[in-house]
């Protein structure tokens, strides 16, 4: 029998299905590791896939879109912002680079509270805080109130903190190992959606006049339709987002499960991480790439603007040709590692296109013909940004039994940091020396970045404990003979 037909249609005995039907009525009341007499003292549970994975999933896909939007919706109409606010063009670089910077010394308190909390404390933290944000955000409409602007956005991407490195503890957590890839793509779909809509939106809705009064009005619209669709995700978390289901997924979750509380250590899992020699490659690639493209992002008005004068809306356009087709290469190589799973070979193809794609958009950024700019663009998109889950799912297969939410914690934690060098750096090279030689700077760390996936040994100990699972697995389709814990010793050696 496979599994996942076993993960579709495993047959419960009545406690089971007691017990699945309390957890449709509210969440689940203990986080993974736990173990009482209700679970079999510490016997592994059947698995089971449940309906309520897709809402949980888009849900969180949804609010993950909200909080990104407000990353560069400042920058990708920053001459507007610094004409509005009477602010230098660094200091509106900085409304992206706080959501960096705000990342990095946060990341392992709030992985931290993942595991002792779990994913429903989390993500009602993410998305209060982004609510509060974007109100911050309407009472800030004043040419002598950019502090509070600033404040707001320091609050958003406090949500982030809460909100960027989930995507694969989500999928890991509801998600059978045919479906993880793909469940982890669309979380991350999310994210890019909403760069897509900051890139698109804010230009159309506030319009480069020289009418202070009338500026401020479409600021403001701008600014109450996102408290609005905020306040309205927040809700709905509160109401409908669930901590885990009864069951697990997977045999390698049921593993995790299965890991007595006392034997898990926060410190010393990041230890074990960092001794990963695999990992520590992917750490550093990882941060590399997505740098790149939070310097692109940040940067792209300025890049735009100074070859294409008056071009705000159509630099907006770019950026959201960037990041859809982002999302179209983040889907396909999410069902392609499903189907698979050949996660360094995919991996290294996308980084070695992303170099290249920059290299092409560098080379036809100052030929003066604007629709080869948007083909390009795409072109870097799809890879750069495709690249987004292919790091954390490869991460997830690196680091099994460690908790995902760490492990991705580490990856965004090392993009943030690429990400605020980067986009100084090339901010002050393109001041300087012009835009072909900022972007030639990047396509510099790509290349490194190229060589050091290539690197990486193909360790998948997340493959190998489902395989290790089922090969243990009683022929009844019992579980109660695993010993799983040893599995998990084994995948780790």
């Amino acid at each position: 029998m496979s599994e996942k037909h076993t993960l579709e249609d495993t047959k419960l005995n009545p406690e089971d299905s007691a017990n699945h039907a309390k957890l449709e009525a509210g969440d689940a009341s203990k986080l993974p590791g736990d173990r009482s007499s209700e679970d079999g003292h510490g016997e592994p549970q059947p698995t089971r896939l449940y309906k309520r994975r897709w809402i949980i999933v888009f849900l969180f896909s949804s609010y993950s879109l909200c909080n990104s939007y407000q990353w560069i919706q400042y920058g990708i109409i920053g001459n507007i912002f610094m004409k509005f606010y009477n602010v230098e063009a660094f200091t509106i670089d900085w409304m992206s680079m706080i959501y960096m910077l705000t990342y990095i010394p946060l990341i392992f308190p709030v992985t931290w509270l993942l595991d002792r909390k779990g994913l429903r404390v989390i993500a009602l933290v993410g998305t209060a805080l982004n609510c509060v944000g974007t109100w911050v955000k309407v009472a800030s409409v004043r040419s002598d109130l950019f502090a509070v602007t600033f404040l707001g956005q320091f609050c958003c991407s406090l949500a982030q903190v809460f909100i960027l490195g989930m995507p694969s503890k989500i999928a890991s957590v509801w998600f059978g190992s045919e479906e993880v890839s793909t469940a982890c793509s669309i979380g991350v779909f999310g994210n890019q959606m909403g760069c897509a809509i900051g890139f698109l939106l804010p230009p159309i809705l506030v319009p480069n006049l020289e009418d202070m009064d009338e500026l401020a009005e479409h600021i403001k619209t701008m600014f109450y339709i996102t408290a609005g669709v905020a306040t309205f995700l927040f809700i709905l978390v509160i109401f409908v987002f669930q901590e885990r289901p009864k069951l697990p997924p997977t045999l390698a979750q049921a593993s995790a499960r299965a890991m007595p509380p006392e034997d898990y250590s926060y410190v010393a899992s990041i230890l074990r991480l960092l001794r990963n020699k695999p990992f520590v490659l992917l750490i550093v690639s990882y941060g590399l790439n997505v740098g790149c493209y939070y310097a692109v992002g940040t940067l792209l008005n300025r890049m735009i603007i100074d070859r294409y004068p008056g071009e705000e809306v159509n630099a907006g356009r770019i950026g959201l040709t960037i990041v859809v087709a982002g999302m179209v290469g983040s889907l396909i190589c999410g069902i392609w590692l499903d189907r698979t799973k050949t996660y360094k070979q995919t991996t290294l193809a996308v980084y070695v296109m992303t170099l290249v794609g920059m290299i092409v958009y560098t080379a036809t950024l100052d030929q003066g013909l604007l629709w080869v700019v948007f083909i390009t663009a795409g072109c870097l998109g799809f890879f750069m940004t495709g690249y987004l889950p292919l790091g954390f799912e490869f991460a997830a297969e690196l680091t099994y039994p460690e908790s995902e939410g760490t492990s991705s914690g580490l990856l965004n934690c090392s993009a943030q940091v690429f990400g605020i060098i980067f986009t100084i750096c090339q901010g002050k090279i393109i001041d300087k020396f012009g835009t072909l030689a900022g972007n030639i700077f990047l396509c510099v760390f790509l290349l490194i970045g190229s060589i050091m996936t290539g690197l990486i040994k193909s360790d998948l100990r997340r493959q190998n404990a489902n395989r290790l699972a089922k090969e243990e697995k009683p022929p009844d389709s019992t579980m109660g003979n695993l010993d799983l814990p040893t599995i998990i010793k084994e995948v780790r050696l």
